[in-house]
């Protein structure tokens, strides 16, 4: 028999549950599924969460203070919210983990490391947990958010004005999701479960807009559009992913970056 798809903003009777919700990205992303979805499990630092449920005034949205970066409690509070709202029928796990922002000279190796365990660890076993879930039910979709310093190197003449390129640990992490997200897409596939990243390109915050000017005119001249992304331009991708639209879309990388990696 035809299978018979639903349309790319189908998320009816969906629950959607989104890791790192309240950021710069994380926003748009949480308050488009909260008009499509069921439920939306809205994770986030303390009071991050509730603070956008109340000021974009969701109503199918809830919030859960969640570090996810704090390896010692996660296992069980991932437990917890899966008892409490059943297993989510898509997860994004978008956590800026960030790094220690040092030059790649003056970087310990101990600060390096703290950058992996922060970054790698928490996704990991959010991901497996979700995901095994996932499996003993026949279907889920889960993305990861990677970067695309995860898939070419900064170019060190933009960062003028001293600026510190973006750093070797953040850009480390960002690779090691992408192959993570391949293995679970190997893994978990048989079982109905797809999982893919998406890779924004330069996303620079308002805060970064308003004081670093030139340096937003250097993002633009490394993009084929001659722009840098506007935060509303990764919902689109990051639903496609989460619909039966993308039923045969898995273990893939879609690159938001307005070509920057084109080039």
């Amino acid at each position: 028999m035809e299978h018979k798809t639903n349309p790319w903003y189908s998320l009816e009777g969906k629950t959607v549950w989104v890791i790192g919700a309240a950021g710069y990205l994380g926003s748009p992303i949480t308050e488009a599924l909260d008009g499509l979805c069921k439920k939306v499990i809205c994770s986030e630092l303390e009071g991050r969460a509730a603070a956008l449920i109340a000021d974009k005034k969701l109503t199918r949205t809830v919030a859960h203070n969640l570090n996810a970066t704090d390896l010692g409690p996660l296992a069980g509070e991932v437990e917890k919210i899966m008892a409490e709202h059943g297993v989510p029928d898509g997860l994004v796990y978008m956590v800026a983990a960030g790094s220690a922002g040092k030059r790649l000279e003056d970087l310990p190796i101990e600060t390096f490391q703290k950058t992996m365990d922060a970054a790698l660890t928490p996704a990991f076993l959010v991901c497996r947990a979700v995901a095994e879930k996932m499996k003993a039910r026949g279907s889920g979709s889960i993305v990861i958010f990677s970067s695309m310093y995860g898939v070419v190197s900064p170019d060190p003449r933009i960062y003028r004005w001293s600026m510190t390129p973006n750093p070797i640990d953040y850009g480390t992490t960002k690779a090691a999701i992408l192959q993570m997200s391949r293995y679970f897409a190997v893994h978990y596939g048989p079982s109905g479960v797809r999982f893919n990243a998406i890779t924004p390109g330069p996303f620079p915050n308002p805060t970064i807009k308003k004081t670093q000017p030139e340096f937003i005119q250097e993002l633009n001249k490394k993009t084929p559009l001659n722009r840098v992304g506007i935060n509303h331009e990764i919902v689109g991708p990051t639903l496609f992913l989460l619909t039966d639209s993308a039923s045969f879309v898995t273990g893939h990388n879609l690159v938001v970056d307005g070509g920057w990696t084109a080039w």
